[in-house]
């Protein structure tokens, strides 16, 4: 695969550095790179309605003076992400995510790496980790093992967590894709605050993520995503393989660290017994005072020692 780096020196964003490009065969993924070109690689996965920018702007420059190089990309969809082809399925399932993120590892000349995220993000790393453990040196994962099982999509869930689930529904509808439509900062404001009902962000960085969302595929890949999870919409066929294997809900055998924050608004915090066995490597789970949803943000030095914690791991 050829790869063409570009670099945005124009960009504002202070503490991760000016927005970089790099093609994969099916994406212009825009990215931050901070820490030593020849440190340890760590990906910095970000979630929905998350910015990179905002989640990773004190993980990383903490992680890169401990000697790590922190790739942070754009999801598909996201801020200066663009597809290449007009005539590819704006697809926001969990194959074309892990998919993504190998991709962009080939682009980059990156043999192996760390995986760490939450959300979105977090399943990308999940996906990626457990289908190709030889490019993965560890991984964290917020809300534990987020490989969705896909046979099992129409089995409702406890009345509590179903409530959490309010927007996968309402974005099933025809209603709902006009309201992501017209209403992107409302609703996302919506599920900052009941994601992370004790994050206290600011109307600055609020306004930073916000500028994410005016990608021209934002709205079809978050109506596909939370529609192919449910089973509504079919998948990219170009995909099809990876979500055979998927449905399989494979082990992730590489050294893993799992958290979850003690004020999740959509995932009630558990001792992480119940997705234990997918995980077949050496695996530690944390519970994280104070976190909700959008873990790094709200407490980068956990999430920062969580990523130091499964780089010691042998």
């Amino acid at each position: 695969m050829n790869a063409m780096t570009t670099m945005n020196v124009t960009d504002p964003h202070t503490g991760l550095g000016p927005v970089r490009h790099v093609r994969t065969d099916v994406l212009d993924i825009a990215y931050h790179a901070v820490g030593p070109a020849r440190g340890r690689p760590v990906l910095l996965l970000h979630g929905w309605p998350f910015s990179p920018v905002g989640s990773y702007a004190e993980v990383a420059p903490a992680l890169a003076r401990r000697g790590h190089r922190c790739y942070i990309p754009y999801l598909r969809g996201h801020g200066e992400t663009r597809f290449l082809n007009a005539n590819t399925v704006r697809s926001g399932q969990q194959a074309a995510l892990g998919a993504d993120l190998l991709a962009f590892m080939d682009a980059l000349d990156i043999p192996r790496a760390l995986f760490a995220g939450y959300d979105w993000g977090g399943r990308a790393g999940d996906v990626a980790a457990a289908l190709w453990p030889e490019r993965c040196t560890g991984l964290v994962s917020v809300n534990g093992y987020l490989i969705q099982n896909l046979a099992t999509a129409q089995n409702p869930l406890a009345a509590r967590q179903e409530e959490g689930y309010w927007y996968f529904f309402y974005f099933a509808t025809e209603r709902g894709r006009k309201g992501l439509q017209r209403n992107r900062e409302d609703l996302a404001r919506v599920v900052w605050h009941r994601n992370s009902p004790q994050w206290r962000f600011t109307e600055a960085e609020f306004a930073q993520t916000a500028t994410l969302w005016s990608n021209p595929d934002y709205v079809d890949v978050v109506i596909h995503g939370y529609r192919h999870r449910l089973g509504l919409a079919p998948g990219d066929p170009a995909y099809d393989e990876l979500e055979r294997r998927l449905l399989e809900q494979p082990k992730i055998t590489v050294p893993a660290v799992t958290l979850d924050g003690s004020d999740d608004g959509v995932l009630p915090p558990t001792d992480g017994s119940g997705y234990a066995p997918h995980f077949a490597g050496p695996w530690t789970h944390h519970i994280v005072p104070g976190a909700g949803h959008n873990l790094p943000q709200e407490q980068p030095a956990a999430f920062t020692a969580a990523v130091l914690e499964v780089a010691a791991m042998p």
